[in-house]
C-alpha cells in the first residue's frame, strides 16, 4: 500500500508537468514563442519540483514517526493514534511487534525472577562460571559460604572463582566440567573446617559450568554414630555368646542323664547361639569395611596365590558339606591387596557357592574357583567363583550385594547365613578400585566376578 501510493504520487506529478510542456511547445513553437516555452516550462518545472520536496518531508515526517514508535520497543505503541498515510501498515506491524517483544521479554523477566528466587531457596550452595572460569552468578548459601570459609570476601560476578575459593576439589570439579564437558563429582573436606560437602560439577551449553555444593557433614555423623553403635553392640555380644555357646556344648557333651527333649532345646539355642555369634563377626567386619577409617595393608601378591590360600581355609567346610571345590585356570599375575581382605572375600563367594550352589537331584555340590588377566569390561585381574546349583533369578541379581538381603530367606536362615557377606565381599572390592558383579541363569548356576587392578595399573 505504502509502495503504490509514492509511486502513483510521483506518476501523476510528472505526467502532469510534462504534458502542459508538451502542449505549449505544439502551440507556441510555430509562432515565435520559444521564449514564453521556456518561461513556461521553467514554472512548471519548479512546481514539479516543490511538489517533489513536499512529497520528501512528507515521507520523512512519516518515517520519523515510524522511527519513535521503533525506538520504543519494547514499550507498547498504540497502533490505533494517528495517521501516517502510506506508512500506516508498517506502522501497524511495528506496533504488533513491538507489543509481542514487551510480553516475551516480560514473561522471560518473571521466568528469571522465579528461577533465582528457587535457586536462592535451595539449602545446597550454587554458583556458576564462564568460560573464562570467572563468577557469573551465584545463590545466597553460596554467598553466605564463602565468609564463613575463609577471610577473601563475598562472592563477587565478574572475580576469577579461583580468587575467591581456594578448595582443590572444587576447583578440580570445576575445571573438569569446563574443559572435558562432563559432570564432576567429589568430596571436600577442606573448604570450611568440620563440614563435609559433596561437589557436584556440570557444564552448561553456553560453555560455563554450575557447581552444586551439598552439606553431608550431618548424613556423615549419623552413618560414623551407627557404625559406632553396631560395632560395640557386636563387640559387646561375642562373650556372653561364647559363654553360652561354651556351656551348652559342655552339657551336651559330657552330661548322659539329659532327655532327648532335653537335648533337642539346648540343639536349638546351640545352633542360634552360633547363627548370632557369626552375625556378631559379620557385623564387625560391615563396620570395618563401611568405616573410611578401616586399615588396608596391601601387598604385591601373585593371583594365584590368594586362590589357592582361599580355597585352602575352606577345605573344612567343604569336608563338612561333603561338597568339591576345585580351581581351574589361574595366573601368576600381580596385584597389589590386602591378603586378609581379598581372601575373605574369596571365602565369602565360596561359602555362598557350596550353601546355595548344589543342583537339583545332584549328590555333591561343586564349586570352580578360577583367575586370569582381562582387559574388558576392564583391565585387571578377574577372580572368579563358579557354582552348578539352581541360579538366581534377573531380578534379585542387581539387589545381591545389599545388607540383609536374601534371595531365599527360609532356606537362607536354615543355612546359617546373616544377609551380610555379600555386602561385606562388595565394600572391600571397592576399597581396592575393583569391581564384584554376579552373573546367572536358572538351574544352571551362579558365577561371581571380582576384577582387581593389575599391579602397576594407575586406580
Amino acid at each position: 500500500m505504502m509502495k503504490r501510493g509514492l509511486f502513483f504520487s510521483f506518476f501523476v506529478g510528472t505526467a502532469s508537468a510534462m504534458a502542459v510542456i508538451a502542449v505549449l511547445c505544439f502551440w507556441l513553437v510555430p509562432h515565435g514563442g520559444a521564449i514564453a516555452v521556456a518561461l513556461i516550462a521553467t514554472i512548471v518545472i519548479a512546481g514539479a519540483a516543490w511538489n517533489a520536496q513536499w512529497m520528501v518531508r512528507s515521507v520523512h515526517r512519516d518515517i520519523a514517526t515510524i522511527e519513535n514508535a521503533v525506538r520504543s520497543i519494547p514499550e507498547s505503541t498504540d497502533s490505533t493514534s494517528g495517521s501516517y498515510r502510506d506508512f500506516n501498515d508498517l506502522h501497524r506491524m511495528v506496533s504488533a511487534k513491538s507489543e509481542l517483544v514487551r510480553r516475551t521479554l516480560a514473561e522471560a523477566g518473571e521466568s528469571r525472577s522465579e528461577l533465582e528466587a528457587m535457586i536462592d531457596s535451595m539449602q545446597d550452595a550454587v554458583v556458576a562460571v564462564d568460560q573464562s572460569g570467572r563468577i557469573r552468578w551465584s545463590n545466597r548459601c553460596m554467598q553466605r559460604l564463602i565468609p564463613e570459609a575463609s577471610s577473601r570476601g563475598a562472592v563477587r560476578v565478574g572475580h576469577a572463582l579461583v580468587q575467591t575459593i581456594r578448595d582443590p576439589d572444587v576447583l578440580h570439579c570445576v575445571k573438569i566440567a569446563l574443559e572435558e564437558r562432563t559432570i564432576a563429582e567429589r568430596r571436600s573436606t577442606s573448604l570450611t573446617p568440620g563440614r563435609i560437602f559433596e561437589v557436584s560439577a556440570s557444564p552448561m551449553p553456553d560453555g560455563g559450568a554450575v557447581a552444586v555444593l551439598h552439606d553431608i557433614t550431618r548424613i556423615e555423623q549419623v552413618e560414623r554414630i551407627q557404625r559406632d553403635f553396631v560395632a560395640n553392640v557386636s563387640h559387646e555380644m561375642r562373650t556372653p555368646l561364647t559363654s553360652i555357646t561354651g556351656y551348652v556344648e559342655t552339657l551336651l557333651d559330657h552330661e548322659k542323664r539329659l532327655s532327648a527333649q532335653a537335648r533337642e532345646f539346648l540343639g536349638t539355642i546351640l545352633k542360634n547361639a552360633t547363627r548370632m555369634n557369626r552375625l556378631t563377626e559379620d557385623l564387625l567386619a560391615m563396620a570395618r569395611a563401611e568405616s573410611a577409617e578401616q586399615e588396608m595393608h596391601p601387598v604385591l601378591i601373585r593371583a594365584d596365590v590368594l586362590v589357592r590360600e582361599a580355597v585352602q581355609s575352606m577345605r573344612g567346610m567343604v569336608q563338612d558339606a561333603d561338597a568339591v571345590l576345585e580351581i581351574e585356570e589361574t595366573t601368576e599375575a600381580e596385584v597389589i591387596a590386602d591378603t586378609d581382605a581379598i581372601v575373605q572375600v574369596l571365602n565369602h563367594l565360596i561359602e555362598n557357592g557350596i550353601k546355595y550352589g548344589m543342583a537339583r537331584n545332584a549328590e555333591r555340590g561343586r564349586v570352580v574357583v578360577s583367575a586370569r588377566e582381562v582387559t574388558e569390561p576392564r583391565v585387571g585381574i578377574e577372580f572368579r567363583v563358579r557354582d552348578y546349583g539352581q541360579g538366581i533369578a534377573s531380578e534379585h541379581l542387581s539387589r545381591i550385594f545389599e545388607r540383609f538381603y536374601r534371595v531365599d530367606k527360609a532356606r537362607s536362615r536354615e543355612s546359617g547365613g546373616t544377609g551380610l557377606g555379600l555386602a561385606i565381599a562388595h565394600r572391600v572390592v571397592e576399597a581396592h578400585g575393583g569391581v564384584i558383579w554376579a552373573e546367572s541363569e536358572l538351574n544352571a548356576g551362579t558365577t561371581f566376578i571380582v576384577v582387581l587392578p593389575k599391579a602397576g595399573m594407575k586406580q
